[in-house]
């Protein structure tokens, strides 16, 4: 067996994950989804001026500064510097795999690695692509749209509906299945670790076990005020000054 393919069927655990990058990765799946919901259902759930789904972008924003602030003070294995791999890196993982070997990794792998930044990148364009948008009338504006011509909006509401469908919806799938090919071909439980925060102890190429810092969730108090603060503080800077 070599370097870095331990066996993942110990019943031994290891702390992988600290519980404020779960529920962000939970909270933020669960966003995504109401998004879609607040814009589809809008008139049946009321709310035509799209109010809800207004708020569900502000929020899916706190959350993406929030992950960049977790991504530097966070635990060990939340932390760009655990699981930011060169391409090459990547590339040489990928080769490994189709090999069919398994390098294991405590935080993401160098592929993972690549596709939370595309998902991150894709979710953080399409709620700010969101506050300059406007369907129908002014009601159902984004908070930004006056800062854009009237043929800027068209483009970028254009551009907000269709990025979701060809690039959202398209990636997001694309990590649900990954996930389950590596829990069932590989039996790495990265599904499971995401819940209850433990791996299997193995021969992990980047760290044994995570470092979690102490209190986390204070911690991840202070970094959410922080991250509100940005979103909320640029947005109504943007409006000079106006309630949004």
């Amino acid at each position: 067996m070599s370097e870095g393919e331990g066996a993942v069927a110990s019943d031994d655990k290891v702390r992988a994950w600290d519980l404020p990058t779960r529920v962000f990765h939970w909270l933020l799946v669960l966003l995504i989804l109401l998004s879609w919901a607040s814009w589809r259902y809008s008139e049946a759930l009321g709310d035509p001026a799209l109010k809800l789904h207004r708020w569900n972008g502000h929020a899916i924003l706190t959350l993406v500064v929030w992950r960049v602030l977790w991504g530097l003070v966070g635990s060990s294995t939340s932390r760009f510097s655990a699981w930011l791999w060169w391409p090459w890196t990547a590339a040489i993982y990928g080769i490994r795999l189709l090999r069919g070997q398994t390098p294991l990794y405590l935080s993401h792998n160098p592929l993972g690695a690549y596709m939370i930044l595309l998902l991150l990148a894709a979710v953080t364009a399409q709620a700010v692509s969101g506050l300059f948008t406007v369907e129908h009338n002014d009601l159902t504006g984004g908070p930004l749209y006056r800062l854009l011509t009237e043929e800027g909006q068209k483009r970028i509401t254009e551009w907000h509906t269709s990025f979701f469908y060809w690039w959202v919806l398209g990636l997001v799938p694309m990590h649900i299945l990954a996930n389950f090919w590596y829990g069932l071909a590989k039996k790495e439980p990265l599904i499971t670790a995401m819940v209850t925060g433990r791996k299997p102890a193995a021969d992990y190429l980047d760290a044994p076990e995570a470092d979690i810092v102490a209190r986390p969730m204070l911690r991840a108090l202070v970094c959410l005020v922080v991250a509100a603060g940005l979103v909320f503080g640029t947005i109504y800077g943007a409006l000079g000054g106006k309630i949004l």
